[in-house]
């Protein structure tokens, strides 16, 4: 049971790690870039349209550059700046300058920039859930426990965007908590998922087994009925 509990927490660390943040920073221009070249798509002919691709075009070279800087510290206040000078895709510059934050060594700053991003009513559901479940993955067990519970709860329901990965917390949690039994449902429903990665997949597998539980098999189809 020792060997089983250290290989618990050594996967749990591996999840506490994996931020999203390293893809955000890669990739996420990309994305912004992408969004902010459709602004101008109803007016693809015309000068205005022309005018809103070109500005388009140098947002998305700007938050490049930003995401681009190596030092973590640095990275987190050029994404600040481009957040306060492009609100259209401040979202995204604010959840990776948390990763900078975070990388910097900020903790609280990042959990305290994450936070009020999910609070924030003018942003997208989407972000907001993004943000909430990255303040959780960042503090884990720091988080006040009534806290992290309700948030994992709200992250979790049928039709959240990040299900998988919030189930995936919400397991980590209550194996902290000595509930085996509640970790392994979790981990089972976060491989059902459709929204569960590679990595999802294969880090719930390894917990199920080494907290003592068994990988539930896929429900069968059910074949229609003629007639």
């Amino acid at each position: 049971m020792h060997e089983s509990d250290s290989f618990i927490s050594e996967v749990s660390e591996e999840v506490r790690r994996e931020r999203l943040f390293r893809t955000l920073r890669r990739y996420g221009w990309l994305v912004a870039a992408a969004v902010l070249l459709l602004v101008g798509g109803a007016a693809f002919h015309s000068w205005n349209g022309a005018r809103q691709r070109a500005v388009a075009a140098a947002s998305g070279a700007a938050l490049s550059a930003a995401l681009a800087e190596t030092d973590a510290g640095k990275r987190a206040t050029a994404l600040a700046d481009f957040a306060a000078s492009h609100p259209e895709a401040a979202p995204l510059a604010r959840v990776a300058q948390a990763g900078g934050l975070a990388e910097a060594g900020d903790r609280d700053g990042a959990a305290a920039l994450l936070g009020a991003l999910a609070e924030d009513g003018s942003v997208d559901a989407t972000w907001r859930s993004l943000a909430a479940l990255q303040r959780v993955m960042l503090l884990g067990s720091a988080m006040e426990a009534s806290e992290r519970q309700a948030t994992l709860e709200g992250l979790t329901t049928p039709d959240a965007p990040f299900r998988a990965l919030a189930l995936e917390q919400r397991a980590l949690m209550h194996l902290e908590g000595g509930d085996r039994t509640a970790a392994i449902a979790d981990l089972n429903d976060a491989l059902l998922d459709p929204g569960a990665g590679d990595g999802v997949q294969a880090r719930a597998r390894q917990l199920i087994l080494a907290a003592g539980g068994a990988i539930e098999p896929p429900a069968p189809a059910v074949a229609g009925i003629d007639g």
